[in-house]
């Protein structure tokens, strides 16, 4: 929409990157004040993302760079950025950091132990947000889009020629409900919430990518293109965190009944 700088070197996709960036550590901080979390996990948990960040951006790179190797035969580094790449890529090094200076400063099944799955909430909201930010930079460079239309939505792209399809901005309007949404449950303390991050993008995003026509070359499955398998992957997932939560709290459940149920029987025996 438009691809120029606004300052030298530095465009609105720039802009809108680093907006998305601080907007998640500034959640991070939010959340974690308001949720209850110790300042301690809190820091380990901001040095987890800056080392996230970091790597996540790299990463990023690297797997738009094979994804043009693949097209194209020639391997470039530095060619754009993808969003899986980076979020999978940031994950690990997330992870990576976290246990392993938490172990550090927390011991084994310290506090950074018992804090993961509310981190995991937290951090799923954060994502959510700055990746709605960031997909509006996406529509100003012009890249991600949808088909050519005629439609009163469509929006000129100079690099393009046409009016495209906004599949970037309708990206975002989602991502910023979905957010309200698990800002929403997390605040009147409801967890799984990453779950639910997992599995309601994966669903979006296999979906959109039907109105995209940006071309990312083809997948080892036939018919879907690569974000369509990652997003599989990522509902699946999510899928899996439900079910893992739900066995978890009915076991609970029948240990609770049992241990009252031997409690009544005592009872009645004195």
């Amino acid at each position: 929409m438009y691809p120029y700088d606004i300052l030298p070197g530095f465009d609105f996709y720039a802009l809108f990157y680093m907006l998305a960036l601080i907007s998640a550590l500034l959640w991070l901080r939010v959340l974690s004040d308001r949720l209850g979390m110790s300042a301690r996990v809190y820091n380990l948990s901001l040095l987890s993302a800056v080392a996230a960040i970091a790597g996540g951006y790299l990463a990023s790179i690297l797997t738009q760079s094979v994804y043009d190797w693949i097209k194209t035969g020639t391997f470039r580094f530095g060619t754009g950025m993808t969003f899986y790449g980076g979020l999978l890529g940031g994950i690990l090094i997330f992870v990576a950091v976290y246990f392993t200076v938490g172990r550090r400063m927390f011991g084994r099944g310290g506090d950074h132990v018992k804090g993961a799955p509310l981190l995991a909430d937290i951090a799923a909201a954060c994502v959510c947000f700055a990746h709605a930010t960031g997909r509006i930079g996406c529509l100003f460079a012009g890249c991600c889009h949808g088909a050519e239309t005629d439609a009163w939505y469509g929006i000129y792209h100079v690099n393009l020629g046409y009016r495209a399809t906004p599949t970037q901005l309708f990206e975002s309007v989602f991502l910023y409900l979905l957010f309200s949404v698990m800002l929403a449950l997390l605040l009147h303390g409801k967890r799984g919430i990453c779950a639910l991050y997992l599995f309601a993008y994966g669903v979006w995003r296999f979906a959109i990518e039907y109105l995209r026509t940006d071309d990312r070359g083809a997948s080892f499955i036939p018919g879907l293109t690569p974000s369509q398998v990652s997003a599989v992957f990522f509902a699946a997932a999510g899928i899996a965190i439900f079910a893992y939560r739900a066995a978890s709290r009915k076991k609970a459940e029948d240990a609770g009944s049992a241990g009252d149920a031997g409690g009544a029987e005592s009872g009645e025996m004195k």
